[in-house]
């Protein structure tokens, strides 16, 4: 399919996902990186504590709490 039918089809609000290759898609900017962090005992007993309260994952609440510090700071 052309790009221009695919745009028109898409414009009229007909649903274009029969079109698309969704095994192939990716997200900018979200592409998954592995890190290690060493953190103190301490901060691991905490980290645990808190995602047991939250009901998740430790490594969610990283995510999340540094995804939170970098949008704060971006903003100001």
């Amino acid at each position: 399919m052309k790009a221009k039918e695919f745009d028109k089809i898409f414009d009229e609000g007909k649903d274009i996902t029969d079109s698309l290759n969704l095994k192939k898609a990716i997200r900018p900017g979200q592409l998954q990186k592995r890190v290690n962090v060493d953190f103190p005992s301490w901060i691991i007993d905490s980290l645990d504590k808190e995602a047991r309260r939250l009901g998740v994952t430790r490594q969610s609440i990283i995510k999340v709490w540094i995804a939170e510090h970098l949008s704060k700071n971006k903003a100001a």
